[in-house]
């Protein structure tokens, strides 16, 4: 297995902004004119609010980013309640991005189909449509031989093989990867708790969790120290402080219990048995997916997005490497990190530059 990166890059002339419009959260990567990532972005985007919030975070984007004659573009924000269908999120989003970008160059990313233009691309949703996931895998097997692409972001997971040098997925939109558990709906932010385990174990007794929308995952992550401060960016499920006190309040809600009713440390083992739980599901996907597309032992696990603090863990239980996606790219050392928080757009940004190299 060949496993070294391969710059083919040539040196470009122009910038290209790569741009992940999520329902949650909107991203945007910059490819300067020599070909490297130097600017990332992330900016809270409640969509299924209304498209107010979606033209806020761009516009914010937008002045962060700077200009660029050529923009690429992937989404997931049209599958948010706010559409009727994914095909109407698709349309509204083309539409609201040929908006605020009227001069410039603007492609939409099609997966397997390559890049379209803005009228193709409201023509045919489905080929647009939460294709960000393999902007990502696409960028890896272009980096690697061999490797299972783990995204963990806020919200979702990807599950990806890369075999060859090309993508080796099953699914291709979210019902499909669905089915295939490529697409594996945890995340290490707004996944309610409710979501993560039926039952958790608490002063020597199994105790159901409340199917209430008290807690997130986001609050598990943040007592036990793991989360990194910027992942969080929408209000907890109780509209209160993020703390680690607050977040113990909101677990304690989780079995009916009040924060006062045992010492932090309790509340502390509860949150560690969660995200024990939360990491299992991912594990077991991790390895249906390793055996089912037959990667060696030697192929690395590829850790993306906010969560991705979790896959050294998944890694070592597997006996794999981590390869960490921002190193993927050519970049300036302050964004590294970001490009792994907002890989979907960065690879964008990357492939469509490639495409016109």
């Amino acid at each position: 297995m060949r496993s070294t990166c391969r710059w083919r890059l040539p040196v470009t002339t122009s910038a290209v902004i790569g741009w992940d419009l999520g329902g949650a959260h909107l991203k945007a990567a910059r490819l300067s004119g020599s070909g490297r990532i130097d600017r990332v972005v992330q900016r809270p985007c409640p969509l299924w609010q209304g498209m107010s919030h979606f033209f806020t975070a761009l516009d914010a984007a937008l002045e962060a980013m700077g200009s660029a004659p050529r923009h690429a573009v992937t989404m997931t924000g049209e599958m948010v309640d706010l559409f009727r269908t994914r095909g109407e999120g698709v349309a509204t989003l083309v539409a609201a991005m040929r908006e605020r970008l009227p001069g410039g160059e603007l492609l939409f990313f099609a997966g397997r189909d390559g890049w379209l233009d803005p009228s193709v691309a409201t023509q045919s949703p489905s080929r647009v449509a939460s294709a960000n996931w393999m902007a990502s895998a696409a960028l890896v097997a272009d980096r690697l031989d061999e490797g299972l692409l783990v995204d963990i972001g806020s919200t979702t997971t990807d599950l990806v093989p890369v075999s060859g040098g090309a993508v080796h997925a099953m699914g291709y939109d979210d019902a499909s990867r669905l089915v295939a558990g490529e697409l594996v709906y945890t995340g290490v932010v707004r996944t309610p708790l409710m979501a993560v385990a039926e039952r958790a174990p608490f002063q020597g007794q199994s105790i159901p969790l409340v199917a209430e929308y008290f807690a997130t995952t986001a609050d598990i992550h943040r007592i036990l120290g793991t989360l990194p401060e910027e992942a969080d960016q929408h209000p907890a499920a109780d509209g209160g402080p993020k703390t680690i006190e607050a977040s113990a309040r909101r677990l304690a809600r989780m079995i009916g219990r009040d924060l006062e009713s045992a010492p932090i440390d309790q509340w502390r083992e509860l949150a560690q048995s969660l995200v024990a739980a939360q990491r299992r599901r991912i594990d077991v996907g991790c390895g249906a997916v390793i055996v089912r597309s037959g990667l060696p032992p030697e192929s690395p696990l590829v850790a993306a997005g906010v969560g991705r603090f979790l896959v050294p863990g998944l890694a070592a239980a597997a006996g794999r490497r981590v390869v960490d996606f921002g190193s993927l790219i050519p970049a300036e050392p302050e964004v590294r990190s970001l490009i792994a928080d907002c890989a979907p757009a960065a690879a964008v940004a990357w492939l469509a530059a490639r495409q016109s190299a």
